[in-house]
């Protein structure tokens, strides 16, 4: 399946020069509503394995969670591990494994920030500008932002807030585990993308798109 690129750059860049281009870029970030109803959701989760990198990309069916299609690519790690610019080592990864589906999902979920991140431009952000596409993050931590106490119950959710702006939500997936954090990417709002993490997480505290793109990602 191709996807457009939009806002192409060089990813042979220095750490300060990736920071200046994620400010520039992070203006290209879209919060609004989704288009239409989703019908399939992706999720995109990458390993790396010393100089080698495995990136997995498994398509699902909303509401039943079926698989309609998944995707590998393996190749060079191209940028070191630098916290805040993960999308620099990822990113070079996702594209040409996003190229072997044979669907076009309606919205990407990466394992991942979106807005929650110091310059508002984490990995979901990236991609989505790149694709301009839908997306958004799951992480399994939190990278920035601070939020109050969320419920001990499913569904709890509390805002993730820097500077009195809401960057994200922490949100419960299963009762009585710690909260994944959810934020906008591209395209799409954060109810919507909150709902579609719970929609998404019927069993486990990870959703099942990035859950099995895991899997997939890590093996052999």
């Amino acid at each position: 399946m191709h996807f457009d690129i939009h806002h192409a750059h060089p990813w042979d860049l220095s750490p300060r020069e990736a920071v200046a281009l994620q400010r520039r870029l992070a203006a290209e970030v879209r919060e609004e509503p989704l288009a239409a109803p989703v019908e399939t959701i992706a999720g995109v989760d990458v390993s790396v394995r010393g100089d080698r990198v495995q990136t997995a990309v498994v398509a699902l069916r909303l509401p039943g969670l079926e698989v309609v299609d998944e995707a590998v690519w393996r190749g060079p790690v191209v940028f070191p591990y630098i916290s805040g610019l993960l999308s620099f080592r990822e990113i070079p990864a996702i594209l040409p494994a996003l190229e072997r589906l044979s669907v076009r999902p309606d919205v990407f979920m990466t394992d991942g920030q979106g807005l929650a991140h110091p310059r508002r431009f984490g990995l979901a952000c990236h991609l989505g500008v790149l694709l301009d596409r839908p997306t958004f993050g799951v992480a399994k931590t939190r990278l920035w932002g601070r939020y109050d106490d969320l419920g001990p119950e499913k569904g709890a959710t509390a805002p993730l807030y820097d500077k009195g702006r809401v960057i994200g939500a922490a949100v419960r997936t299963r009762t009585g585990v710690k909260p994944v954090f959810v934020s906008v990417g591209h395209r799409i709002t954060l109810d919507e993308a909150v709902a579609l993490t719970l929609a998404c997480a019927p069993k486990y505290k990870i959703p099942e798109p990035t859950r099995l793109a895991h899997h997939l990602s890590r093996k052999v």
